[in-house]
């Protein structure tokens, strides 16, 4: 495979897992070309025409030639000039990378990081928040985003890449949609007795079982193991990064009863706690390991092999075996 085909492959992999389904992303990419297509001629040039083709802009090509053959890359959570500068070291003995491939986002990616969080909208609508409702609750948080993304250093490890002659990629809306479809058919598919219960079935997942050794495993951060269920979503697993506090109000009318998120501040908790909704915090990169993993696993399946690093449990359902990082 090449770069670029990795690339189009988590697009392709990306959309099929999406929320929005196939018909709301093509909407999506509409609603861009019309944007697009209203500009006038002197800031259409200006515009990222990557928008037109792709629907997540954290997700990128960040440094290297697309036709460029890959045999081995090395994945991750997190990118920075750290692990660009080790990935090198590892070359100069041979290893023979040919591409990083990191979760978070870097370079326009990370700067563009609160475009993608339209998809949350869509998410809401789903498990019962009227459509306007969710928009207008998340426009706010989302230039909120935007404004706190500005000042950021964004090329740090995308310039090391450059400097190193390392072709760089990130994946990030792409894995969470598949970590939240994986996790979406586990426990908003059937019905759940206990808060209990919900968190026992999170616990015998291999990447889960892996982050409790590594004290990172799944809490309970608002109610009690004992509490009735109710309603179990995998509201806070894709759509960039928090969304807006307010949305606990709003879930807790539509009936949900239990949310299961990656990670919560302090606030988020604090409102969740106040709508009575039992809130399981599954863990940060332990949870961006799962649609890792699952994308990993295809390129495995293409004959690539990977070398897992920063923070990345990498289990194959492949063949079975455990391979983590750090170990």
């Amino acid at each position: 495979m090449t770069v670029g085909e990795i690339f189009e492959l988590a697009i392709k992999l990306g959309t099929s897992a999406d929320p929005r389904g196939k018909a709301g992303v093509e909407k999506f990419l509409a609603r861009q070309k019309k944007i697009y297509e209203e500009l006038p001629e002197k800031r259409k040039e200006d515009f990222d025409i990557e928008n037109l083709k792709n629907p997540y802009s954290d997700t990128r090509i960040l440094f290297g030639d697309p036709t460029t053959p890959v045999n081995k890359v090395m994945a991750g959570i997190d990118f920075d000039t750290g692990e660009v500068v080790l990935a090198d070291r590892m070359n100069e003995k041979g290893e023979g990378i040919d591409l990083l491939i990191a979760h978070h986002p870097a370079g326009a990616a990370l700067a563009s990081l609160h475009e993608v969080m339209d998809l949350q909208v869509d998410l809401m609508a789903s498990y019962g928040v009227p459509i306007n409702v969710a928009e207008g609750l998340l426009s706010e948080r989302i230039s909120e985003v935007k404004r706190k993304l500005g000042p950021i250093n964004h090329y740090r490890s995308v310039d090391a890449a450059r400097l190193l002659g390392i072709p760089f990629m990130c994946i990030h809306t792409v894995w969470d949609n598949m970590g939240w479809k994986f996790m979406s058919e586990i426990f908003e598919k059937k019905e759940h007795d206990t808060v209990g219960d919900v968190l026992d079935i999170l616990r015998k997942i291999p990447e889960y079982q892996q982050a409790i050794k590594f004290k990172a495993g799944p809490a309970l951060f608002t109610g009690s193991e004992k509490n009735r269920a109710g309603k179990v979503v995998v509201s806070e697993f894709t759509g960039g990064t928090e969304g807006a506090k307010e949305i606990y109000e709003r879930l807790s009318q539509a009936g949900v009863g239990t949310i299961i998120s990656m990670h919560t501040s302090e606030e988020h908790r604090e409102e969740a706690k106040k709508h009575h909704i039992n809130l399981i915090i599954a863990g940060h990169m332990v949870s961006d390991s799962i649609g890792a993993n699952l994308f990993l696993d295809e390129l495995e399946k293409r004959g690539i092999q990977v070398v897992p690093a920063s923070g990345l449990i990498r289990v194959s359902r492949i063949s079975s075996k455990k391979v983590v990082a750090g170990k």
